[in-house]
């Protein structure tokens, strides 16, 4: 007779069930306190300066951001020079790893821009790195949660630490309370950020686009040639090139936007689930974000990368004719 598998419980089942039970306890017992959202990035310091045109210049929180994935990236790069040694064909610890995941990044820009791949990857590498940096830095512990204390309408009382130290505790103040902001916030959540990203790399699509095939470049978005000899099919080019014009216009938004709302909506979830189950869960959540923001930086890099290859391709007659 066949036997039938019972099936059991395994120890990793029952840490999953007691991590579990530890969070509907843990809400109860502690309160985490709601945080507050903001779209736009939080200032941190007074007006430093005026500028003639921009205005008062204050530092803000993803600056802060911005200026620690910077120097991440500089310590990184002079790792990576220290670990290539002239005298060994291969390269040793960091410098191995870049050496792969560059030459996969040069391959993978190669087989799509074929002579063009010089031109195009410096662009493709430096934009994914950047992005990827900027996503990932913010899983770091005490971004988004260390920061000076503010006066808020709604805010919660606060109890001392030590020092000019406090934390906020989850019980409403009767008059004017705290709200934390945050020394550091993820950097692809200021729409700033994202937008000067996308509008580099449409406008280096547009440089390489003309040093690839000149000014015939720009015959696919004022298409004159077949006006006066077909005027039919020259009406319909013109109209397609018109629709190519608002279509690299759209690569603005479309870079800028998709970046933006997928980070700011992790770093949203972050904090709703941190306040609904904040012992079990975010542990699942924070490993979610670090896919996305991998995901998200190479998504952006490849299709910059996608439309700077595009771009040196000839389009229609012309490209017949060349």
């Amino acid at each position: 007779m066949e036997k039938t598998r019972k099936w059991r419980w395994g120890t990793k089942r029952w840490i999953v069930l007691g991590f579990i039970i530890l969070s509907v306890i843990g809400v109860n017992l502690i309160k985490p306190v709601q945080p507050h959202i903001q779209v736009a990035p939080e200032t941190i310091t007074e007006t430093l300066f005026t500028l003639p045109v921009i205005g008062d210049f204050k530092i803000t929180n993803t600056m802060v951001a911005m200026l620690l994935g910077d120097i991440v990236i500089i310590i990184i790069a002079f790792l990576v020079k220290r670990g290539v040694n002239k005298d060994t064909l291969a390269p040793k610890g960091i410098a191995g790893a870049f050496e792969m995941l560059v030459d996969s990044l040069y391959n993978m820009t190669e087989s799509t821009a074929g002579k063009y791949a010089k031109k195009v990857f410096p662009w493709f590498a430096t934009i994914m790195i950047i992005v990827l940096f900027a996503n990932l830095i913010k899983l770091l512990p005490g971004f988004e949660t260390i920061g000076f204390l503010h006066h808020a309408e709604h805010g919660y009382q606060v109890q001392a630490l030590d020092g000019n130290w406090y934390t906020v505790i989850n019980e409403k103040a009767e008059g004017e309370g705290y709200i934390v902001t945050p020394f550091a916030r993820a950097l692809s959540t200021d729409l700033n950020f994202t937008a000067a990203l996308a509008l580099i790399a449409v406008l280096m699509t547009q440089v390489i686009g003309v040093q690839a095939q000149g000014f015939r470049y720009f015959g696919k978005f004022l298409n004159f040639s077949t006006m006066f000899k077909k005027p039919l099919l020259g009406f319909m080019d013109f109209i397609v090139g018109l629709l190519e014009t608002i279509s690299e216009l759209a690569k603005v938004l479309s870079f800028a936007f998709r970046l933006f709302g997928n980070m700011f909506a992790g770093m949203v979830l972050m904090a709703l689930v941190g306040v609904m189950v904040p012992i079990f869960v975010p542990s699942m959540i924070m490993m979610f974000e670090l896919f996305i923001g991998v995901i998200q930086a190479f998504v952006f890099g490849l299709l910059t990368m996608v439309f700077m290859a595009q771009a040196t391709q000839g389009h229609g007659a012309e490209e017949e004719h060349a």
